[in-house]
């Protein structure tokens, strides 16, 4: 299984903007989601940790480091 990562926003439970075109047939998918408060207890980072090891395998961290750290400092100057 293949995993994508797509950015959204979410509105009273409805999705109101997302980033890219999802495909038309039927998705599971994981919901991660930043919180304004509150903390995340150690057993649900260990669940999550669990759920996603191994989906950045063959990433260059470095080389991936180094473009966002360009493309961040491209937006600033705009």
């Amino acid at each position: 299984m293949a995993h994508k990562i797509a950015e959204a926003i979410i509105e009273k439970g409805q999705i109101k903007s997302v980033d890219r075109k999802l495909p038309e047939r039927r998705m599971k998918v994981h919901l991660i989601y930043d919180v304004e408060d509150g903390k995340v207890s150690d057993q649900e980072i260990s669940k999550v940790i669990q759920e996603t090891l191994g989906i950045y395998r063959d990433v260059d961290v470095e080389a991936e480091s180094r473009k966002l750290r360009a493309d961040w400092e491209r937006n600033v100057s705009n």
